[in-house]
């Protein structure tokens, strides 16, 4: 009895030894076969890197077109049997992963040569569909995994590059708010990192010319000779554009709203959570006129500020309840859980409370400004919903898009513009027929202020 005891000892004891092994086996195996892969990844990336350094935009094309679109088993070539022994390990989602870092290598290196033509070829020459009649089991993969790459919001992302490249000429309504399309691409995490780079550069580029756009137009659109050719227009709002300028710019007040902002956070860094709130829904609704609507809007504001947080309460206002804060109140304002636009955005702009609207975010956004990032997030999900509608069924929502690009140009950029009122008797804080302002912008330009002044009557 006791040697059959310890023969069952000594079996079990052999069984989970094999055991161990073959789990230390199988670690070491998924430990070597990841180091090959990353090995053959980072072939296929130097080679590239240094292709587009040194060769035509045309000859790139050439080798990526021998990789990916139209792929070729050719044993000379260091980068193709790399490739090869990624798609042989049957892992579709690394051989997606390599596609897109390459791509985006090359569209960096474009962009930072200006390049942008070779950009938009390279988007351009991924076929709708890619088929061949290859026997190998690699070619195979590789047609069946891009088929389905072309087909995917990996493509769709891609494609933001060749607008970007294309003379600024929009196909789609959506084309003209790119910089805020390329948001979810740069924070989102699991992307290479050089998708998240070249997404960032060209939103910062989109970004920067529409704010040179902007003052360069309300400066040449009245003053300019009639020789002279006209301004481009950055909005779609056409004739209108000044004259929502001169109104957001009136809107102000007494204090600016950077200045009112400041003197927010001045008076309540100090606060509790609770007192904070009650201040932060006052300086939200500073200048509400006593309207239904206003005090609908106001009701709303205060419930849905009532009971968030919890855990917040009793404890003094920090960095982390106010950008939580901050994000909760920009989710209600225009688009929760990337799903449906808020019922206080539909509230506002059904009854034309549009600036309304744009003023409440940027107040936020002026007092936290870490919460920017959140809100063109929510932009960003907000054109994507009504992306799929006709520009003519959606022109309400477009024109809230127009109006909070303008806004935040203005208020958030290194630019100001300015009303100054001609005549000395009237009052500067609105805009009333028959007065006549003049309209101030200055743009900083590599740490340089140029200034640009015209006058316009407004009847």
């Amino acid at each position: 009895m006791t040697t059959i005891k310890h023969q069952n000892t000594e079996f079990t004891g052999n069984s989970a030894k094999d055991e161990s092994v073959t789990l230390i086996s199988s670690l070491e195996l998924n430990t070597q076969t990841r180091r090959s892969l990353q090995e053959d990844q980072q072939i296929i990336y130097n080679f590239l890197f240094k292709l587009v350094r040194r060769s035509s935009p045309e000859l790139v094309l050439q080798e990526f077109r021998k990789m990916f679109i139209e792929p070729v088993y050719d044993l000379n070539s260091q980068a193709l049997q790399a490739l090869y022994r990624i798609v042989l390990l049957n892992n579709e989602t690394e051989f997606i992963n390599t596609l897109k870092r390459c791509c985006y290598i090359l569209i960096n290196n474009w962009d930072s040569t200006r390049q942008h033509q070779a950009i938009r070829h390279l988007v351009e020459i991924f076929p709708t569909r890619i088929s061949h009649h290859a026997v190998p089991l690699k070619l195979y993969r590789i047609s069946n995994w891009m088929n389905k790459f072309v087909n995917s919001k990996d493509y769709e992302d891609l494609k933001v590059f060749a607008f970007r490249n294309d003379s600024g000429k929009a196909v789609h309504w959506s084309d003209r708010y790119t910089s805020y399309l390329l948001v979810p691409q740069y924070i989102e995490c699991n992307n290479p990192i050089e998708q998240r780079q070249a997404a960032k550069t060209l939103a910062q580029q989109l970004k920067d010319k529409f704010k040179f756009d902007l003052a360069m137009y309300t400066a040449r659109s009245i003053s300019r000779t009639a020789t002279e050719k006209p301004a481009v227009n950055p909005t779609g709002l056409g004739e209108k554009l000044v004259d929502v300028i001169k109104v957001l710019v009136a809107r102000q007040g007494e204090f600016k709203y950077n200045e009112l902002a400041r003197i927010f956070l001045r008076q309540t860094h100090n606060l509790n959570y609770e007192d904070f709130k009650l201040s932060l829904h006052k300086y939200l609704t500073l200048g509400f006129a006593e309207t239904p609507v206003n005090t609908s809007i106001n009701n709303k504001l205060t419930e849905k500020l009532k009971a968030i947080y919890p855990e917040f309460i009793g404890q003094k206002i920090n960095r982390l309840s106010l950008l939580k804060t901050s994000q909760f109140l920009i989710e209600n304002l225009t688009i929760t859980y990337q799903e449906y636009p808020s019922e206080l955005f539909i509230l506002l702009l059904s009854h034309k409370k549009t600036i309304t609207l744009v003023i409440l975010l940027l107040k936020i956004v002026l007092i936290c400004p870490h919460s920017r990032t959140h809100l063109d997030t929510c932009i960003a999900d907000l054109i994507h919903h009504y992306k799929k509608l006709p520009e003519q069924e959606c022109e309400w929502v477009i024109n809230f898009v127009e109006i909070f690009n303008i806004a935040f140009t203005i208020y958030t950029e290194d630019v100001e513009y300015n009303l100054v009122k001609l005549d000395e008797h009237g009052n500067s804080e609105s805009i009333m027929p028959g007065e006549n302002y003049r309209l101030f912008s200055q743009v900083r330009l590599n740490s340089k202020i140029e200034q640009i002044r015209f006058g316009q009557e407004i009847y």
